[in-house]
C-alpha cells in the first residue's frame, strides 16, 4: 500500500499536509510501516505539530536502535529545528531514558522514535509532555487536532533551533536506579547472579548488560548488538523467548532477562529455562515494594495501580499488606495518571511494565530489573521458588482482527448477555469479573485487533474462557 502526498507552498512559507490514512494513532503515539503508512511526509507532519503543541520550546529526542531510526531521527530533528525548537538528541536509548531526560532537563516535551514491540519494518513516535509522561487522552486529542489542521509556519533563517547531543543519560538512568532507596547494591553483588540477557539487538543492548555488571552479575549477552536487526519477533512473550530459555539451561544460569526494543517492558526466565510469566513481573515488584514500605512506614496504607488486564495476583499480594489496588484502562499513561491522582507508590501493567513513583511515572525495565534482583537477593532462593510463594493464576491471551466491524456494538451485546453473571467494567472495552475468573475484551491501541485476555485458576479454564468469547465475537462479526 502506497500513498502519494502533495505539498502546497506559498510565499508566506505555509505548508499544507493532506490527511494520513491507516496510520496507528493512539495515546501510545503514532506508528506505521516504514515507507507505506509511515513516510517522510507523515513524520514531518507530526513532528512539526508536536513542535507547535510544545510552543516551540526545547524537545528531547531518542531512538530505540531500529534500522530506520537514524533516518527518522534526522527528519524529526530537522523538522523541530525548522520550527524553532532547540533539540537535545540522546541517540540510541530506552524510551524511559527519554522520559527521565525530559524531566531532568525541564524540556517542553520529548519524542521517542520507536514502534515498541512491533516488527522491525515498523517505526513510530511516542510523545511526552513536560513532566516526561506520555500525552493523556485530552492532551493527545489537542495534539492530533493541531496535526490535522496541517498548516505550519516555519522559523526564519535566524530563528531556527539549536541542536546538541547529550550522551550522559544512560549513566544518569543507571545512577537513578542504583540510587533507589530499595536497592542495596552490595547485597545484590554478593549473590553473583549468572544472567542471560536478550535485548533483541535494540536499545537495551547498551544499558541492560551495564546495569547487571554493576550489580555484580556474570552476564551472558544474547542479541545485544544494537544492530536494529531483530533476532526474533520482538514482543517479549513466551513463544518469542525460546532462544533465551535454551541459553539459560545451557549456561546453567540463575535467570534470563528479556526486554522489548525500547526497554519499557520486562520479562524473566527462571533457572530451569521456563518463562516466569510477564504478569508476575509486576506482581513480584508490587510484593517487594509493599514489603519494603511496610518496614519503613508500618502504619501507612499504600496504594497500587494496575490496568484492567493485569493479574488478580496483584490484588492478593496487596491484601497481605493492607494496601489498596486501583484499576485503570490499559495504557501506560492511564496507569501513570491514576498513580499520580491517588498517590500510589508502585504500579504497572501485566505486559511486563513496571512503574515506580520514586524513579519516574513511566514504565521502566531498568527500574524493574533492579527491584527484582533486590527481591531475589532478599529472598535468598531461586526465581522459580520465589514464584511458588505467589498467588497462582493463569492467563490466556488471543486476538482477532476486525476489518470495519463496529466493535462497540459487539461489546454492548456481550455486556447485555453476560452482565448477570459477573461484575462489568466498560472503562476500556469490556471486562467481566466472575467469581474465580475474568475476561477482558478490548481494541488494541497499536494494532487493528481485538485483544481477548482471560484469567482463571488453571490454564485449561483460562483457555476455555478465551475460546468461548472468541466464538461469541465471531458470531457477532
Amino acid at each position: 500500500m502506497t500513498f502519494n502526498f502533495v505539498l502546497w507552498l506559498s510565499g508566506a512559507g505555509l505548508v499544507h499536509f493532506p490527511p494520513i490514512m491507516d496510520l496507528m494513532k493512539s495515546i501510545s503515539g503514532i506508528r506505521g510501516i516504514v515507507g507505506e503508512t509511515l513516510t517522510p511526509e507523515t513524520i514531518v507532519m507530526y513532528a512539526s505539530a508536536f513542535a507547535e503543541y510544545s510552543n516551540r520550546k526545547p524537545i528531547v529526542i531518542g531512538r530505540d536502535g531500529r534500522i530506520t531510526g537514524k533516518v527518522i531521527g534526522n527528519l524529526v530533528s530537522s523538522t523541530l529545528l525548522s520550527m524553532g525548537c532547540d533539540v537535545i538528541a540522546l541517540g540510541v536509548v530506552p524510551t524511559p531514558t527519554v522520559q527521565i531526560a525530559v524531566e531532568q532537563l525541564k524540556a517542553a516535551g520529548g519524542i521517542s522514535i520507536t514502534a515498541s514491540h512491533n516488527p522491525m519494518w515498523w517505526n513510530g513516535m511516542k510523545f511526552m509532555n513536560s513532566d516526561g509522561m506520555f500525552l493523556d487522552d485530552f492532551e493527545n486529542k489537542r495534539f492530533l487536532s493541531i496535526a490535522a489542521e496541517g498548516n505550519r509556519k516555519y522559523a526564519g533563517w535566524n530563528q531556527v533551533g539549536k541542536h546538541r547531543t547529550e550522551e550522559s543519560f544512560i549513566r544518569k538512568h543507571l545512577d537513578l536506579v542504583l540510587g533507589l532507596k530499595y536497592i542495596r547494591q552490595e547485597q545484590i553483588q554478593q549473590r553473583k547472579f549468572k544472567v542471560v540477557v536478550d535485548c533483541i539487538n535494540a536499545a537495551g543492548g547498551l544499558i541492560v548488560p551495564q546495569l547487571l555488571r554493576e550489580l555484580g552479575c556474570e552476564v551472558i549477552e544474547l542479541n545485544c548488538e544494537v544492530s536494529g536487526v531483530f533476532a526474533h519477533t520482538p514482543e517479549p512473550i513466551p513463544e518469542n523467548l525460546t532462544q533465551l530459555c535454551q541459553r539459560v539451561r545451557k549456561e546453567q544460569a540463575d535467570l534470563g532477562i528479556a526486554v522489548d526494543p525500547d526497554v519499557d517492558r520486562l520479562v524473566f526466565v527462571n533457572e530451569k529455562g521456563e518463562p516466569f510469566n510477564e504478569e508476575y513481573t509486576i506482581a513480584s515488584v508490587v510484593d517487594f515494594v509493599l514489603n519494603e514500605e511496610k518496614k519503613i512506614k508500618p502504619n501507612d496504607k499504600q496504594k497500587v495501580v494496575v490496568n484492567l488486564s493485569t493479574t488478580r495476583a496483584v490484588d492478593d499480594v496487596a491484601r497481605k499488606y493492607s494496601a489498596e489496588v486501583f484499576r485503570s484502562p490499559v495504557g501506560e499513561i492511564n496507569v501513570a495518571k491514576k498513580m499520580k491522582e491517588v498517590g500510589a507508590i508502585v504500579g504497572g501493567e501485566g505486559s511486563g511494565g513496571v512503574i515506580l513513583t520514586e524513579a519516574h511515572l513511566g514504565r521502566d525495565a531498568i527500574v524493574g530489573i533492579g527491584l527484582i534482583l533486590q527481591h531475589l537477593a532478599n529472598f535468598g532462593g531461586t526465581l522459580s521458588e520465589l514464584k511458588a510463594t505467589m498467588p497462582q493464576y493463569f492467563i490466556s491471551k488471543d486476538k482477532m482482527r476486525f476489518d470495519g466491524a463496529d466493535v462497540s456494538k459487539i461489546f454492548n451485546r456481550l455486556q447485555e448477555r453476560f452482565a448477570k453473571d459477573g461484575r462489568v467494567n466498560a472503562d476500556d472495552g469490556l471486562k467481566l469479573d466472575f467469581t474465580d475468573s475474568w475476561v477482558h475484551l478490548r481494541t488494541s491501541n497499536t494494532e487493528p485487533i481485538v485483544r481477548i485476555i482471560a484469567e482463571a485458576p488453571t490454564v485449561q479454564e483460562a483457555q476455555k474462557l478465551v475460546q468461548q468469547f472468541k466464538q461469541e465475537i465471531e458470531k457477532l462479526l
